[in-house]
């Protein structure tokens, strides 16, 4: 079957979707698949490493509406220009348009997948709503990546006769052995990590990612364990806001900005760490669906402290895998990471118990096997 990946956030472009579609891609039969993105800076040296076919074209016009009705001339074209018979559909607003509009033209069907904060995003208002809900009535299959998020899309969409739930999981290079451990040892004294506990939290600087919150809970973490070192990669529209209060709680020795940073590049800076923090939580209507992150951290042998919320517990297993905590109790937060910073053995173990079940459970190669 010759499919049709359609997505709007895709590689060179860093992001949790973009990894997603990425990774999801490298497991289908290259002659067979076809990817639709968006344009990048870099992004012609991306695809030529890889085997598949790939566009690069704008998907909206500017002054005539609907915009997306240029990526439906645009899909449509490809559907026939590559014999495409089937489309996946990643975003589903706009995406689920195009795709609608050709399988109903074209009798081409299409696969929705949803992330998490598409379905707050597809049903802010009552006309997205019930447009969203014909998108996935028409779609031949749903694919989500956790059960939490399969049973708030069946609150929302009823009778659903084939939603799937397709697990994100780390790309292998998580699960490698280091390789080059001179380059680890450079970069951990190019930061000044040696004799420090080290936090790691890799994450958009966004809303619902807790940042505020652990920037709050870093003083009385420190006066438990006063070497603690705090890495953060990733950037965001919030970027700004938390710096302001790393400043304001006079962090700025503990606290270092990386940036956002390559997935190909991310084990190292896992290496680096002691401990992976990321204090998910309920935000404006949306949370987290899953958290391939937290799974990322356990492939490099880290314990994990998460936010209790969506699909988070999927992710991570409380007191085997690492602690998920309300953090909302300040106190429990500062605990549980207390706890793992202090307890080498308990953060070993359970650093060790996050690897096994990764290798064991959460691989591409077996996930992929549901869009059959």
């Amino acid at each position: 079957m010759k499919r049709l990946i359609v997505t709007l956030e895709y590689p060179p472009q860093i992001g949790g979707i973009a990894g997603y579609v990425y990774n999801l891609v490298k497991q289908l039969p290259a002659a067979d698949t076809v990817v639709y993105a968006m344009p990048e800076k870099g992004a012609a040296e991306f695809d030529a490493q890889n085997a598949w076919k790939t566009y690069r074209l704008r998907p909206y016009w500017a002054l005539v509406w609907p915009h997306w009705l240029r990526l439906f001339f645009q899909l449509s074209a490809l559907v026939t220009a590559e014999k495409i018979e089937m489309i996946y559909v990643n975003h589903v607003l706009p995406v689920g348009y195009a795709a609608y509009l050709i399988k109903k033209f074209k009798k081409v069907p299409y696969t929705l997948f949803l992330h998490g904060t598409d379905i707050a995003m597809a049903t802010s208002t009552p006309n997205k709503r019930k447009k969203f809900i014909e998108l996935c009535l028409a779609a031949s299959a749903v694919v989500v990546n956790s059960e939490f998020l399969k049973n708030k899309l069946l609150g929302i969409v009823e009778n659903l006769s084939d939603v799937r739930v397709l697990y994100p999981c780390p790309a292998d290079n998580f699960l490698a052995a280091v390789k080059n451990q001179a380059e680890i040892d450079l970069l951990r004294s190019q930061l000044a990590l040696n004799g420090k506990r080290v936090i790691i939290t890799v994450a958009r600087v966004a809303e619902g990612k807790g940042y505020p919150h652990l920037v709050r809970f870093m003083p009385e973490i420190l006066s438990q364990v006063p070497n603690t070192v705090w890495l953060i990669v990733g950037d965001g529209p919030k970027m700004a806001e938390v710096m302001a209060l790393v400043q304001k709680n006079n962090l700025q020795n503990v606290v270092r900005f990386l940036g956002s940073v390559a997935p190909a590049d991310l084990p190292k800076y896992y290496h680096l760490a002691d401990l992976f923090v990321l204090l998910t939580h309920k935000d404006d209507h949306r949370e987290e669906g899953w958290g391939t992150v937290f799974l990322e951290a356990a492939a490099c042998g880290l314990p994990v402290v998460a936010g209790r919320v969506g699909g988070v517990e999927e992710a991570v297993l409380d007191g085997q895998t690492g602690m998920v905590v309300d953090i909302f109790q300040g106190k429990d937060a500062v605990a549980a990471i207390v706890k793992l910073l202090m307890d080498k053995d308990l953060a070993h173990t359970m650093g060790a118990a996050g690897q096994a079940r990764v290798r064991n459970y959460f691989k591409w190669g077996n996930e992929v096997l549901k869009l059959n």
